[in-house]
């Protein structure tokens, strides 16, 4: 909201305008009123190493052993770590592209090569993985294949079929898999998240799976992720890898997101219908009142992948709408190369922003064309 000017609407960033749940507002009052900021890195460990286990056998049918989870600042330090741990300088990372823009850069933290491979867009828009152009940019340098699912920013919740292509494929190439898995809790009706690792314990052996609160909730500002990594020689790499540079988390954030899983379904439950509504509201504007840019329906996450390629603006998607409508959009090069012509819209917002937003976009649209 500060980074452009009061009369633009933002809609770019990928954290919601809503109000994290009172269980979690609750603990950090009461931390404040306590008035003593100070170091904790074992409290509160393994009340909130429960709390994972509990969540994920809740959730995914996912049972883990607690020494199976490490904790983390954040899935991007997750995944940077990864690169680091499982690669050597010179080697390559799969990345299937357009993709959150951290997971093109995570490559570089273990001095990997980034391989960007396009994902397939069908005639409706959908994007999905293409293994045949996976096995095409391979070579015996690529160690690692990196996933984001639920997919930011086009909105795809993998089906099982789906995921078991890209495990087999991981698993025929002797590859390790690093899942960003942080928008797990954001499906819509008629799909449900499968984390990767769970389809096999041969996947799940070379599976780092990355989770957080931090979107659920909208808390990323309490820095609380995890690891879950079923291999113990994974563990001890990712655990070398980390010493001495990553930081344990802070009490507050272990109290934060224990007090969300354990008290936040019910304020998660009205969310998803929200933005539910939300998301229709939205694929009925692009259709109805934004001829030719093409959006599949987001299947999750609170983000919609816009593609304005037919309209041939002249300059970028995101570029156009700020200047035009004074709406600020995700640019689409920030979720790789050639993406000018898409750019990302955050719908996790009130209605009433959401629907001045698209009114401007809609104006400004009609005007150009």
């Amino acid at each position: 909201w500060r980074t452009y000017p009061p009369d633009v609407l933002p809609l770019w960033v990928a954290d919601m305008d809503f109000r994290s749940p009172q269980p979690v507002l609750d603990v950090l009052r009461q931390a404040s009123e306590l008035g003593v900021f100070g170091y904790g890195s074992a409290f509160g460990e393994q009340a909130l190493l429960e709390a994972w286990q509990a969540r994920l056998a809740a959730h995914f049918s996912w049972q883990v052993a607690l020494e199976e989870l490490l904790l983390l600042p954040g899935v991007v330090t997750g995944a940077n770590l990864a690169c680091r741990a499982l690669g050597v300088a010179g080697e390559q990372a799969l990345v299937p592209a357009p993709v959150y823009g951290p997971l093109l850069a995570a490559p570089r933290y273990g001095q990997l090569d980034t391989i960007a491979v396009p994902l397939q867009l069908d005639a409706d828009g959908y994007a999905h993985n293409n293994v045949e152009a996976l096995e095409c940019a391979i070579t015996p340098s690529t160690r690692i294949l990196l996933l984001c699912n639920p997919h930011n920013p086009v909105g795809r919740v993998y089906a099982r079929a789906e995921l078991e292509d890209l495990a087999a494929f991981a698993l025929r190439r002797n590859l390790y898999i690093v899942s960003d898995e942080i928008h797990c809790d954001f499906v819509y009706p008629g799909h449900q998240h499968i984390p990767i690792a769970t389809l096999s314990a041969e996947v799940a052996a070379r599976t780092i799976t990355l989770m957080a609160p931090s979107k659920t909730y909208n808390m990323p500002g309490l820095h609380s992720s995890v690891a879950v990594v079923t291999n113990a020689d994974l563990r001890r790499r990712l655990q070398a890898a980390a010493a001495g540079i990553v930081p344990g988390l802070e009490p507050i954030a272990k109290a934060a997101t224990v007090a969300a899983f354990q008290g936040g379904q019910p304020w998660l439950d009205e969310l998803l219908v929200y933005l539910c509504a939300n998301r229709d509201l939205l694929v009925d504007a692009v259709r109805t009142r934004l001829p030719g840019v093409r959006m599949c329906t987001p299947e999750g996450t609170y983000l919609a992948w816009l593609d304005c390629r037919q309209a041939n603006l002249g300059e970028p998607a995101h570029q156009f709408f700020l200047e035009h409508a004074r709406v600020a959009l995700g640019s689409g090069c920030s979720f790789g190369e050639g993406h000018e012509g898409f750019t990302r819209l955050n719908f996790g917002c009130p209605r009433s922003i959401l629907v001045e937003a698209l009114a401007r976009m809609a104006e400004a649209w009609a005007a150009y064309r």
